[in-house]
């Protein structure tokens, strides 16, 4: 029986994958810099035909009724591309993580045992918005030596395509195949669900994007997932914070940009600071155009603020939405991450070093902040250079995915002639 046409598709683009994975692994670090270097340079000089088709997206996105935070994460300037080419400078300036020893001893008979990292191989990213993390991602994986297949979202396949054109350019320049980096042109989501079943050639799958986009690739895949569902982040301003430096914490954490996932979705202060603090960030909060949620303890403070139901303590707004919610001490603090939280990034405000410990040792997430925003919980920022995708996950990889999350192992045995017993 023949096979369906996304099949046939899904198996040429693994295959192809699979080819040019085998020869970036041989490929020393001075080659893939030098095809990074070429990659940055490629995304400058093609930057009009790059915001030409960026215009065209965006223009489609504001007709379609897309949202405004959806508009504003596929949208591009030039300081826009100038800082993705900066991004792959960077991620070309990192150490290589390949051919790195991971651990090394000779055991008694004298055999030379090492863990060595490798690269994965074959990486499927999933993305929606987003066009700068076709190129964040694409120089990740080539610095790791992965080959990848980018698979973005509808919204931006123009930008996206114009991007990865800069990519190729650059890899044939280099004499890399350019198939290290493929962007799978169609949006047909049985290409991806048939991509998703191609697990003799993709080694691991990487969705950025919605809950609805994760569930959904996580149920349909056969290849290993890395996932993180939502971004519910949370602060907690503790009674012996400093609530000047707290303001300034949370409305960073809200407001500088709320359609990502380490913005604060819950607000969360200790009863005792509810009276002098929330008047002061709430003001400020709403003047941003902020919409604030609140428990009835927030309320008696701040009647402005609409009831929170119980489904907003799991809501992951990525919009000007906040829940607020009073609590009696850091262990309510601490219980609500745990029950409403999705282990992605929680931030604790305190002066007092014992509650700090407290708030780091119990809260589970892939990233705890102290005394700062959870925007920072982000791969650049990290000094990772950028990142793959973020991580809620406990096994391989968690938190901001860089280099060395992009790289398993192999162990390496060197003996003199020595036979088992």
């Amino acid at each position: 029986m023949a096979q369906p046409d996304g099949a046939h598709q899904s198996e040429a683009i693994g295959r192809r994958a699979r080819a040019a994975s085998r020869h970036l692994a041989a490929a020393g670090t001075r080659a893939k810099d030098a095809a990074l270097a070429a990659m940055a340079d490629a995304l400058g000089s093609q930057a009009k035909t790059i915001l030409a088709a960026n215009a065209a997206d965006a223009s489609d996105a504001t007709k379609a009724g897309l949202s405004a935070a959806m508009i504003d994460r596929l949208t591009l300037s030039p300081e826009g591309i100038e800082k993705m080419a900066q991004q792959v400078r960077e991620i070309a300036d990192l150490r290589d993580p390949v051919g790195e020893i991971i651990e090394g001893y000779v055991r008694p008979n004298g055999l030379r045992i090492e863990r060595v990292r490798v690269p994965i191989g074959v990486i499927l990213v999933i993305y929606e918005s987003r066009p700068n993390v076709t190129s964040d991602v694409a120089a990740l994986c080539l610095k790791s030596g992965n080959a990848v297949i980018l698979r973005g979202g509808k919204e931006s396949l123009r930008t996206n395509l114009a991007i990865h054109r800069a990519i190729a350019d650059a890899l044939r320049s280099q004499g890399l195949p350019a198939d290290a980096v493929q962007m799978v042109e169609s949006p047909d989501r049985n290409l991806l669900a048939a991509l998703l079943r191609e697990d003799r050639s993709i080694d691991l799958v990487v969705p950025r994007g919605g809950e609805g986009l994760i569930r959904t690739v996580a149920e349909q895949s056969r290849i290993p997932v890395i996932k993180h569902y939502k971004g519910v982040c949370h602060v907690y301003v503790d009674d012996l914070a400093d609530l000047a430096m707290a303001a300034e914490i949370c409305f960073n954490a809200k407001v500088q940009r709320p359609g990502v996932c380490n913005a604060m979705e819950t607000m969360l202060v200790h009863k005792n600071v509810a009276a002098r603090f929330l008047p002061r960030i709430c003001k400020r909060l709403v003047k941003a155009g902020v919409e604030l949620r609140g428990c009835e303890r927030t309320r008696a403070v701040w009647p402005d603020a609409k009831p929170a139901a119980e489904e907003d303590w799991y809501a992951e707004y990525l919009d000007l939405i906040l829940a607020v919610r009073v609590v009696d001490d850091i262990e309510q603090a601490i219980e609500h991450i745990a029950q409403y939280g999705s282990n992605h990034t929680d931030a604790i405000v305190s002066e007092d070093v014992r509650r700090i410990q407290q708030f780091v040792r119990d809260v589970d997430s892939s990233s705890v902040m102290v005394n700062t925003s959870t925007r920072f919980s982000d791969g650049g920022e990290y000094g990772l250079g950028a990142e793959v995708g973020i991580s809620t996950d406990k096994l391989h990889a968690r938190g901001p995915m860089g280099l060395r999350d992009l790289t398993t192992y192999k162990w390496i045995v060197t003996g003199s002639g020595q036979l088992r017993a």
